[in-house]
């Protein structure tokens, strides 16, 4: 923790050609001032790199920033704005005063403002025809967590004004509600690394609390595409509660099992059978919630059939039918993806971003292979049950298709 508030971690990768920086605040779209301004954290991120104390615009700001080959970028979600860079060695110092420059001294003006709402509304728009960024957060919004669907976001960018984004932008990026994550060779560069962040010129502020929902289950949506000859859909189990590291991965054991590659129970017959091009499963694992979400895109004419496998391979893992060798090619096939997942500094501080931005948690790298060792079949069943016994669940689908079809799908994952 540093004098100032702000909370990191400082990863020494020894011998690291290069330097990764990532800043978080808890700034994303739920801190909204008020709904009708529901997009102002996305445009603010867009402004990020804009003009600041020194630069006077993003051209002359961009220029700067990359004339070495150094990378940045920004991304918003619910409830994160977080601003990344990649540099090269020789140049980090550089490039950390540039970042302090773009998060702790922007300067908002009319111009840019205008230009990256542009940029905000062509974005939303193209993600319009991109039916998996479309359903989900329609998903979101039918189990009870308070958000607005695509369409809806996308209203709010005009009523978004300069004032807003000051105001957004002065409440939340604060000392105290900054989180860090530095990944690099930092043997001898801590102390100054610590000193130049505590020289950041920010406001105290607090570490905002992550909103708390009341999740329910709902009826299955369709959101009607003429053009969308194909079913894309989302549905998904949650729980009112986070997974503990064990039982993460042992939910990432079972979605190997059941998606994971060609040979998996549901993904790989239903490639074998010619069902689905492609899906998947996987855990996202929050503040308050955790949830068991299956996506993917299938032709109407295979549909029925498709979710019968997705219900028989489930009713085999309830029942306990997961084979020994299942389960130990799974872990093979973690342990491998452990040592490939170390090769980069970018993917080290990946790791460490997805728990510690999250839920405040550092769950060391280095524990991995001992976490996947010790899976075990009853506890994969165990949390398989308690699971697809929740009464928090939904499906969203985008297609042509009538909705009694999507209706009929649903009912077979009903356990």
């Amino acid at each position: 923790m540093l004098s100032s508030g702000a909370r990191g971690l400082l990863i020494n990768v020894p011998g690291a050609s290069v330097m990764n920086t990532k800043f978080q605040f808890r700034a994303g779209m739920r801190y909204a001032k008020r709904p009708e301004v529901y997009e102002i954290a996305h445009v603010v991120e867009h402004l990020a790199f804009g003009a600041n104390a020194k630069y006077s615009n993003e051209q002359n700001f961009e220029a700067e920033f990359t004339k070495n080959g150094a990378y940045h970028n920004a991304w918003t979600s619910d409830f994160s704005v977080c601003y990344e860079s990649e540099c090269a060695d020789f140049e980090w110092e550089r490039i950390l005063k540039l970042q302090q420059l773009a998060i702790a001294e922007p300067r908002f003006n009319e111009e840019e403002l205008k230009s990256e709402k542009g940029n905000v509304k062509a974005e939303l728009t193209g993600y319009m025809n991109d039916y998996g960024r479309l359903l989900w957060p329609r998903l979101q919004q039918v189990v009870g967590e308070n958000i607005p669907d695509l369409q809806e976001r996308i209203k709010t960018i005009n009523t978004i004004e300069l004032k807003d984004i000051r105001e957004h932008y002065r409440r939340t990026h604060t000392s105290h509600n900054l989180r860090f994550i530095i990944s690099g060779r930092l043997l001898g560069r801590k102390h100054k690394i610590i000193k130049m962040l505590e020289n950041w010129d920010l406001k105290s502020g607090e570490r905002f609390e992550i909103p708390r929902d009341e999740l329910h289950s709902a009826t299955p949506v369709l959101i009607r595409r003429k053009d969308a000859s194909n079913i894309t859909f989302g549905f998904t189990w949650m729980l009112p509660r986070k997974l503990q590291p064990p039982e993460v991965a042992a939910m990432n054991c079972l979605n190997q099992i059941l998606n994971g590659t060609t040979s998996s129970r549901i993904f790989g017959q239903a490639r074998k059978y010619g069902l689905v091009y492609g899906m998947g499963s996987d855990i996202s694992n929050g503040w308050h919630n955790v949830s068991w979400d299956f996506d993917g895109e299938v032709n109407a004419e295979n549909a029925n059939k498709l979710f019968s496998l997705i219900r028989q391979e489930l009713d085999k893992v309830l029942n306990g039918d997961i084979s020994s060798k299942d389960i130990e090619s799974a872990k093979s096939y973690a342990t491998g993806r452990y040592q490939i997942g170390a090769q980069t500094v970018g993917q080290l501080s990946d790791y460490y971003s997805d728990n510690y931005f999250t839920n405040g948690t550092i769950e060391k790298f280095s524990k991995m292979p001992t976490l996947v060792k010790n899976i075990k079949k009853d506890e994969i069943v165990k949390l398989a049950q308690e699971f697809l016994s929740s009464n928090i669940n939904a499906l969203v689908a985008v297609s042509s298709v009538e909705k009694a079809l999507v209706v009929e799908l649903a009912e077979k994952l009903k356990f």
